[in-house]
Parts: C-alpha cells; structure tokens; sequence
C-alpha cells in the first residue's frame, strides 16, 4: 500500500469538512425565518395591506355585535304541556281525591289552559298588561311568594325569643276594656234634654232604638274612634251612671257598664304565639331585605 493510499484512505475516512465562517448562524436565521412566529408576522402585514380582510373582519365584527345585542327571541308559539302539569290538572280536578278526571275531562283541562295561556300571550305582545295595576300586582305578588319561599329562617333559643316577647309583651297582654252604651250624636241641647227624659223615666224610642253597646272596648282604641276628651270622661264614670260626654262626632248619652283591668302576659302561656309571630316577622324582615338588594340596581326619580 502507498503512502497515496494512506493519504485517500484517511481523507475518505475523515469526510467532514469544516464549517465555513458564519454557516451556523444562517441556518439559525433561516430557522427562524421559517418559525412559526414568522408566519404569524407573514399573514400580519399581509392582511394589514389587503382591503378584503379588513371587510371579513370588519362584518364579524357587526355580527358578534348584533348577537349579543339583539339576541334570537325564544319561540313564544311552542306552549308545552309537561308531565307535572298534566299531573297538577289530575290532583286538582277533585279536592276530595274520589275519583280521577277521565281522559275526555282532562283533555278539555288542558284545551282550556292552552286557550288561555295562547289569550295571555297575544295580550303581552299587544301590550294590554302595560298599565294594568290588578296584573302588576298579581306579578308582584307572585315575585313576592317566590322570594318567601327561598327564606330559610332558623328557629330562635328561648333565650333569643324571652329578649324578643320583653320588647313586644304589649302585643300579648290583655287589654284594659270598658262596656258601655252609646248614642248616636246629637246637638249638645239635645243630648242633655234626652239625659233629662231618661232620669225621669220617660221612654224616648228614637234614642232607644238607635243607643248600641259597646262591649269590651279596649281603652287604648277609645281616643282613636272618639277622642281624648270622651276618653277621659268615661273612665272617670261610676258604674251604671248615665251622662252626657262629648265626642269628635258630637254629644252622646252614656253609661258605663264595666271595666276590667290589663293583665299582663306570661311568656310561658303565650310562648307558641309568640313564636309564630316571631317567625313571621323575621320571614317578612329578610325578605324586604331581599327587595332592597334588588332595588340597589334600580334608579329610583321622584318627580317634584
């Protein structure tokens, strides 16, 4: 073998030749050129510079728009009749529950609930409910039992409901109540002449016929319906005593018949009263509660 053998075998052996200045950092370039992100840049500068896209865009855009503004109305002529309403017509045909609707009763059930849910719809869309006060509130009233019925109230300690019965034992204790009878009104001449007749023991049918009896009054309501000054003047009567007093109305004959003194309340006789209506009032407390929260996003104008 010659030394030119040598030199081709080893030249044929080591067949990589040395890269050339710069060649790595081309195909680094051209790599990157061709990256996705030259892409990107690519389609970018192209649909900056071509009118047709802007178009395509510029119209998605106005449809997006449109749809999220003017939403597909719902199909308001599909009325469907489910399985629990068909149920709810067969348990209210007989509140007895002695016999069940036959097919032809139910069918006429449910003709007429259509009927009258397709009359409610075209009256809506005709726009009869605006200014409606008896269908305003029916909604609202219904508005009303849903939100009640989302209410969840926990019962109270009888600690909680003993410092709630203390702040409202008037609402429990009985009254302090009068009896007495009453004429209607008359001039204050009048009234003291038929008082006069009276104690004389002659009969004065109109004033007999027309005199009632009040019977247990309870004397925190006597001011409302006579006025203080009536008030004041029968509780200082003496039994079976007739007399003349003055109302807001006018001048009456009157005897007063009997007084029973208030009698305080025990919270132990009273204690399941007391927890209906605490629960009650608690009910109706979160549920303004509720209406209030709904009226923070109402703007609310007064007109002066």
């Amino acid at each position: 073998m010659t030394d030119d053998t040598l030199t081709l075998g080893a030249r044929s052996a080591g067949a990589v030749k040395p890269p050339r200045p710069h060649e790595g950092s081309s195909k680094r370039r051209l790599a990157n050129a061709t990256g996705p992100q030259s892409i990107v840049a690519a389609v970018w500068h192209f649909a900056r510079r071509e009118p047709l896209v802007h178009f395509c865009l510029l119209g998605g855009l106005i449809f997006a728009a449109d749809a999220v503004l003017h939403p597909p109305a719902k199909d308001d002529h599909v009325i469907s009749v489910t399985r629990a309403m068909r149920q709810s017509f067969i348990d209210n045909y007989d509140e007895d529950r002695e016999r069940k609707p036959t097919d032809a009763e139910l069918r006429s059930m449910i003709d007429s609930w259509v009927a009258s849910e397709i009359l409610y719809r075209e009256g809506k869309a005709l726009g009869v409910d605006r200014g409606d006060e008896t269908i305003r509130d029916r909604i609202a009233f219904k508005l009303q039992l849903l939100i009640f019925d989302q209410i969840d109230v926990k019962p109270p300690s009888e600690t909680e409901l003993r410092r709630w019965f203390a702040a409202n034992h008037a609402r429990f204790d009985e009254p302090e109540r009068v009896s007495f009878y009453l004429s209607p009104p008359y001039p204050e001449a009048d009234a003291r002449h038929n008082l006069e007749e009276m104690r004389a023991g002659r009969d004065i049918p109109d004033l007999k016929n027309r005199t009632r009896a009040m019977i247990g009054r309870p004397v925190s309501t006597l001011a409302a319906s006579f006025g203080d000054d009536f008030r004041d003047g029968l509780l200082a009567l003496r039994l079976e005593e007739w007399t003349v007093l003055r109302s807001t109305a006018g001048w009456h004959v009157v005897r007063l018949d009997s007084r029973r003194d208030e009698v305080p309340a025990r919270f132990e006789d009273v204690q399941e009263q007391a927890l209906k209506i605490w629960h009650t009032e608690e009910t109706r407390k979160r549920a303004w509660e509720a209406v209030n929260r709904l009226k923070a996003s109402y703007t609310v104008r007064y007109e002066p």
